[in-house]
C-alpha cells in the first residue's frame, strides 16, 4: 500500500503569509511515513528552505491542480472563485458552510468533481469543539489594528489610513502600536482610550486583552464582557459609550440581538470612532454589528459605516485573515494543534475528526438547491 501523500499549496490570498503547516510539523509527518510535496511560496512566513531541510518535496505554485487525485490537498485559504470543478480531497477554510454568499457555487465545485472538503473551522473532536484555531491571533491582530486607526484618527485627523506595515514578529508589532499609542494620548489629553472587548472570555477576547495590556493600555479603560453582560440583549449603551469596541464573539447558528444599531450611534454622547469585528461576517444574517457591509483589508484597513453620522469619525476594520499580520506565531501555533489529526490522514475513513469533518459536508452538500443523493 503506497504511503498517503499531503500537498500542501501556496496560498493566493493578497498578504497572506499564514501556512496551515510548520516545518516542525512537515518533519513529523515525514518522520511518520507521509510523503510530503510542498509548494514554493515566497510571501510564506516559512522559506522554503525549511521545508527542503526536513525532506519535503518541492514543487511549483499551483501544481496541486494537476496532482494525482488521491493526494490531498492542504491548505489555509479558500480557494480562488471560479467554476472548475474539484476532484481532490481538500483541507482548508471554504466559508461555505454557514450559507455565506456564494456558498452554493463554491460547494458544487466539490460535488462536481467528485471531491471532498475537509473544512477547517469544522474540524472537531468528541466534544465538539474545534481541534485548531487562530482565535488567540485573531483577537490579538484585532486589538492591534482598531488601536492603530484610533490613533490615526487623532494623529491624522481628516486623511485615509494607509497600509498596515508588515511585522516580522508579534513583538515588533507591539512595539509599533506602543510607540503610535504613547503619541495619541498626548493628543487625547493624557487619556488612555476606553476600549469594550465583547467576548473577553474566549480565546480571541484573551489574543485581544492581551495586547492592550501589552502596550500599556490600563485595565480599568477595558470593559471586558461576555455572555453574562451582553444576556439582556442589545444594543449596548457601553459600546458607544467606548473609543474602541472589539468584537470577539464567535458567529453560530442562533442569531444574537445586535450589539450595535444605527439608531445607537446617533447619540450626542458618542465616543465611538472604531469597531474591529473580529469575527467579520458582514454579509451573515447573523451579524451583531449590522452597520456595514463591505471587508476591509491590510492595503486599506478600515471601511466606513454604510450610514453618515454626525461626531466623530467612525472606521470599521473588517479584515477576515487578521492572523496573518503575526503569521509565524499564529502559524507556529495552529499547526501544532492540526498536526495530530493529520497524523491520522491515512485512516480518516475510520478517524474520528475526518469523519465527523466528512459528515459535516454531507450534510451541506443535502442544503444545495436540488439536493443531491450521493451522501
Amino acid at each position: 500500500m503506497s504511503p498517503t501523500t499531503i500537498h500542501l499549496r501556496s496560498e493566493t490570498k493578497p498578504l497572506e503569509r499564514r501556512s496551515p503547516l510548520s516545518p516542525a510539523s512537515a518533519k513529523a509527518l515525514v518522520e511518520a511515513g507521509f510523503l510530503l510535496r510542498v509548494e514554493r511560496c515566497r510571501n510564506r512566513t516559512y522559506g522554503d528552505d525549511e521545508f527542503e531541510a526536513i525532506g519535503a518535496e518541492m514543487v511549483p505554485a499551483g501544481s496541486w491542480a494537476d496532482a494525482p487525485r488521491e493526494h490531498i490537498i492542504l491548505g489555509l485559504k479558500e480557494l480562488s472563485e471560479d467554476d472548475s470543478s474539484l476532484p481532490h480531497t481538500h483541507i482548508h477554510f471554504q466559508h461555505c458552510f454557514k450559507n455565506q454568499e456564494g456558498w452554493a457555487a463554491s460547494l458544487s465545485r466539490f460535488v462536481r468533481g467528485g471531491g471532498m472538503l475537509y473544512d477547517l473551522e469544522f474540524l472537531t473532536g468528541e466534544d465538539g469543539r474545534r481541534i485548531a484555531a487562530f482565535g488567540y491571533w485573531a483577537g490579538y491582530a484585532g486589538a492591534a489594528i482598531a488601536l492603530i486607526a484610533w490613533a490615526h484618527q487623532l494623529l491624522h485627523p481628516g486623511t485615509a489610513q494607509g497600509r498596515v506595515p508588515r511585522f516580522d514578529s508579534a513583538l515588533a508589532l507591539a512595539d509599533h502600536v506602543k510607540s503610535i499609542i504613547e503619541a495619541s494620548i498626548d493628543t487625547n489629553g493624557g487619556q488612555h482610550p476606553r476600549i469594550i472587548i465583547i467576548g473577553a472570555l474566549g480565546r480571541c477576547g484573551k489574543g485581544a486583552l492581551d495586547f492592550c495590556l501589552g502596550v500599556g493600555i490600563p485595565r480599568e479603560c477595558i470593559l471586558e464582557w461576555d455572555m453574562e453582560e451582553t444576556s439582556r440583549g442589545g444594543p449596548f449603551p457601553e459600546v458607544v459609550a467606548s473609543d474602541i469596541f472589539i468584537n470577539c464573539v464567535y458567529l453560530g447558528p442562533t442569531r444574537i440581538p445586535p450589539f450595535v444599531t444605527f439608531d445607537s450611534l446617533t447619540t450626542p454622547e458618542r465616543r465611538l470612532r472604531v469597531i474591529c469585528d473580529v469575527s467579520c461576517d458582514p454579509n451573515s444574517e447573523n451579524n451583531p454589528i449590522p452597520v456595514y457591509s463591505s471587508y476591509s483589508s491590510f492595503d486599506s484597513p478600515t471601511v466606513p459605516i454604510s450610514r453618515k453620522l454626525d461626531g466623530p469619525e467612525l472606521r470599521v476594520v473588517a479584515i477576515d485573515h487578521l492572523p496573518t499580520l503575526v503569521a509565524r506565531e499564529a502559524s507556529d501555533e495552529f499547526s501544532r494543534l492540526l498536526l495530530p489529526s493529520l497524523l491520522t490522514l491515512n485512516r480518516r475513513e475510520s478517524e474520528g475528526v475526518w469523519v465527523r469533518a466528512e459528515h459535516t459536508f454531507a450534510e451541506k452538500v443535502r442544503e444545495l438547491p436540488g439536493g443531491c443523493s450521493s451522501f
